[in-house]
């Protein structure tokens, strides 16, 4: 018999929705469970810095947690590499990390940086990489892109259907929607994701999408994996989440 598995979809800055989020996986028996983060832990909300801290102590205590890399995380890593900044190529011509649409100011401004409204990348980087906490520069650098357990594949956005698991591309695991979403196919495995918003968590035969919004406000879901069954933990405890055709 299996042990029962969290996972948590993105966070996106909302440390007080995590602290929560952490309190029901407890009250539900779950303090020592093996706990999944699919990534997308900064931008957006307002507070990204104390998102990585309560991710850095947990680790640090020993807590059985993963956390996976997401889109936005390989943002703010890359912006601060030593030979950065480095803006993702995926993004769309006129995008960057600073976008309204990203929200790499909210994660900026989580540690205290707040740039004139003229300065160049290179000096932001710079200030920005003072004030980054070491241990954050090493949480990010050491995420994971993937994880396997059971029968499930946990990634943050999916992977490119028809290419065996542990062949994926890193850019694909990182930002693939629609390709994803729409294949029907038995992957290996059910594959847990992110990335993409939706108003409840989605669960089908071959994925199940976790990302309900927390970025924009809306709730932070949590899913417990417990044998068969599928449940969105919440302060009132487990709901059932059925399978969709």
């Amino acid at each position: 018999m299996t042990r029962a598995l969290y996972a948590f979809g993105d966070i996106h800055g909302q440390s007080a929705m995590l602290e929560e989020a952490l309190a029901w996986v407890e009250a539900d028996g779950g303090a020592d469970a093996r706990v999944v983060f699919v990534g997308d832990y900064v931008d957006r909300g307002p507070d990204s810095r104390g998102v990585i801290d309560t991710l850095v102590t947990g680790l640090a205590e020993g807590r059985d947690w993963v956390c996976l890399k997401g889109n936005h995380d390989r943002f703010f890593e890359w912006f601060i590499h030593p030979d950065g900044p480095r803006n993702d190529p995926h993004l769309l011509v006129g995008y960057d990390w600073f976008h309204n649409a990203i929200g790499g100011t909210e994660t900026i401004a989580s540690y205290d940086v707040y740039p004139p409204e003229r300065i160049r990348q290179r000096e932001l980087a710079n200030l920005l990489r003072e004030a980054v906490p070491d241990t954050h520069k090493a949480f990010l650098r050491n995420l994971k892109t993937f994880h396997r357990e059971n029968d499930f594949f946990f990634v943050h956005a999916g992977i490119r259907p028809g290419i065996d698991l542990d062949q994926q591309d890193e850019n694909d695991l990182l930002w693939i929607r629609q390709e994803f979403h729409a294949d029907r196919r038995d992957h290996g495995a059910v594959v847990v994701h992110g990335h993409t918003p939706v108003d409840e968590p989605e669960r089908y035969h071959n994925r199940v999408n976790l990302d309900t919004g927390a970025g924009y406000g809306r709730p932070l879901t949590v899913a417990v994996f417990d044998g068969d069954e599928m449940f969105r933990l919440t302060a009132k405890g487990r709901q059932r989440v059925p399978s969709r055709s």
